[in-house]
Parts: C-alpha cells; structure tokens; sequence
C-alpha cells in the first residue's frame, strides 16, 4: 500500500471527503435514532442498540480511514456496511413510494439513494486505497 505522501491529491479528497460523510452519519445515527429506527426492517434484532452500533462503526471505518494503519481494513470495512445498509434503503423507499399521493421529490429522492448505494460502496473501496499502488 502507498503512503500518504506518494498518494494523488485527488484519492485524498476522497478520503477525506468519505470521513466527513461517515462522521456526519454516524453522529446522526447516535445523537438522533427515530428516522434511522423507523426505516429499520422488522426483522431486525433489538434495532436501537443495532442503530447505536451502526453509528459507532460509522465513526470508527471514518477514524479508521485516517490512519494509515487501519486505512484499508476500514475502507473494506465501510464497502460492506454500505451493502448490509441496502435492505433499510430499500424499505425506506418502499415505505414511502407505496404511500397515497407521493411526491415527484420523494420518488427522485428514492430513485437517487437506491442509485448511490453501489457508489458509496466504490467510494470506501477506493477511499481504502487498494485501488492505488506507486506504480501508478
């Protein structure tokens, strides 16, 4: 793995750019639980501590993400909570679209966050840096 000083300037915007969205969420799922809680699925054990959880892995893979020797177990590990992540996505959406007289907003904003989903996985991958080598 490259260090820090013979990254590209632009795979540290990236980084630096996914902590701060993973600080953001993981702030928010600790400090206000209800809207996390409410698109959690049914099927899901004890959702407040498992929401609870969540933001803590959120702030540790974006603490993670600055160190470099946690950097890629954290940017892996961030990939596979955003795929673990879908199922609330999608019962958010379903929830919300299934609804009497449904915004054309919330069907762009469903349309959008189901569509990002695999990029925020991309994003920690590629925040990781097991994409990048020195050889270019």
């Amino acid at each position: 793995m490259p260090s820090q000083q013979n990254e590209p300037p632009w795979l540290k915007l990236v980084r630096y750019s996914l902590v701060a969205f993973y600080l953001v969420a993981g702030t928010a799922h600790i400090a206000f639980p209800a809207p996390f809680l409410a698109i959690t699925p049914a099927w899901v054990p004890n959702p407040k501590l498992i929401i609870f959880a969540t933001g803590l892995c959120e702030l540790a893979g974006a603490i993670g993400l600055l160190t470099q020797r946690f950097r890629r177990a954290a940017g892996i590990a961030l990939a596979v909570y955003a795929a673990c992540v879908l199922p609330a996505n999608i019962k958010h959406a379903l929830d919300s679209l299934s609804a009497t007289n449904v915004s054309d907003a919330a069907w762009v904003y469903h349309v959008i966050r189901l569509s990002v989903q695999p990029l925020i996985i991309w994003w920690a991958l590629l925040a990781s840096g097991i994409f990048h080598s020195d050889d270019g």
